[in-house]
């Protein structure tokens, strides 16, 4: 059993695709970062950069103590060791999954988060940050458009690779994109986003428990931390 510590974010998303492709038995915890509960000490314990998603294994594949898990690419390496799917057993081939892999965790994720931040959050909107981060977005589609010509994902085979980048596309009208302009990255998008995985993930994102609430305070609490936070 796989308990998931988690709120229907992308980073959250990427997990429950997995768990769902892979047909592994889990446990929903649901972590309400509008709230704060990604503050909770009990939280804090097993995922210390306050941030969800992550894992508790009950069952390690080394028949030990539980294993905790956080930092979502790390999660998706863990699970995929843990059951030998979505990532290849050859050298070349994982190397290319963990590459995409990494490219999603450090530039994919990271930028796009900052494009919804500064066109969708933030209290003023400033033109010079907004343009920034929707460039910078269009240049990344850009890339993932160029690596998928010719192939169905990105590293040829279904991987933790598509897996993590599929849900920051989701919300590509936000990110004030146009999938038309990249025809290899649309193709790829509709074919993962039809997977039985992926509707089943995101059917249990909808549960009314997970209903977003952004408020002023909650807003605070997401964008205003800092590293006494908590204290």
């Amino acid at each position: 059993m796989i308990e998931l510590y988690y709120w229907p974010t992308p980073n959250g998303h990427k997990i429950t695709m997995f768990l769902e492709e892979a047909g592994l038995d889990y446990e929903i915890h649901p972590v309400n970062i509008s709230a704060g509960d990604q503050f909770k000490p009990e939280f804090l314990a097993f995922s210390p950069n306050n941030r969800m998603p992550a894992i508790i294994d009950r069952a390690p594949a080394d028949g030990g103590d539980a294993i905790t898990v956080f930092e979502s690419g790390a999660i998706l390496l863990y699970l995929a060791e843990k059951t030998g799917k979505f990532l290849p057993g050859d050298v070349r081939g994982r190397t290319t999954v963990s590459e995409w892999l990494f490219w999603q965790m450090g530039g994919l994720g990271p930028m796009l988060g900052q494009n919804h931040h500064f066109g969708t959050y933030a209290p003023e909107k400033i033109p010079y940050a907004i343009n920034r981060y929707v460039n910078e977005t269009n240049r990344l589609y850009g890339v993932l458009n160029k690596r998928l010509e010719g192939r169905d994902f990105i590293a040829d085979d279904y991987s933790i690779a598509d897996m993590a980048c599929y849900p920051w596309i989701v919300p590509h009208e936000r990110q004030q994109q146009n999938l038309d302009d990249f025809p290899n990255l649309k193709r790829w998008f509709t074919a993962i986003g039809e997977r039985k995985g992926t509707i089943d993930a995101y059917a249990k994102g909808k549960a009314d428990h997970f209903t977003p609430t952004v408020t002023e305070e909650s807003k605070k609490i997401l964008f205003g931390q800092t590293a006494k936070t908590g204290d």
